[in-house]
């Protein structure tokens, strides 16, 4: 599948959802989504991990629904990211994001220390905007996503923040 940097949105997150927000994270998501497809952002790009990965790319299948202009890209670290996973209905859920995508990039065949951050630089260096769930105190891939997409001049929407709609202010 070919796409285009500037109609392309990744996504980042944490793999756990604090509490708080697991009621209003789906609403601010779809609120996100729609708003990027508004401004004729229509392929989105899902890493695959448990949590905001996941239910990113759940969105991105719901929006395709209403909207088949809308691709889902999958950007897996490797071949067997599943390998590790302890929980069934995790690796059947990733095996259904899989099977749904409209295409999969594996950045490399098998797991090594490197594999996820390379594969958050390959979606932001492939990205135009960055949907974040980033919780403030927050260390780790996530943050790490987030910075390499500032310092790459990606904007970035978080989710977390509750002013995440001023991006979309004219």
């Amino acid at each position: 599948m070919e796409f285009l940097k500037n109609t392309s949105v990744c996504f980042t997150g944490h793999r756990k959802i604090l509490g708080v927000h697991t009621h209003v994270l789906p609403i601010r998501l779809d609120r996100a989504i729609q708003n990027l497809i508004r401004l004729d952002y229509c392929n989105f790009i899902a890493g695959g991990a448990v949590g905001f990965d996941m239910i990113a790319a759940e969105a991105v299948l719901a929006a395709r629904e209403r909207d088949p202009r809308i691709t889902l890209f999958l950007a897996l670290p490797c071949r067997d990211q599943t390998a590790r996973w302890k929980n069934p209905s995790d690796i059947a859920r990733y095996q259904r994001l899989v099977e749904e995508a409209n295409a999969v990039h594996y950045i490399q065949d098998s797991y090594s220390s490197t594999c996820m951050h390379k594969r958050n630089r390959w979606m932001i260096d492939n990205s135009a905007v960055c949907v974040a769930y980033l919780n403030a105190s927050a260390s780790g891939g996530t943050a790490y996503t987030v910075n390499y997409a500032r310092g790459k001049d990606v904007p970035v929407v978080n989710l977390a923040d509750s002013s995440f709609m001023e991006i979309f202010a004219e």
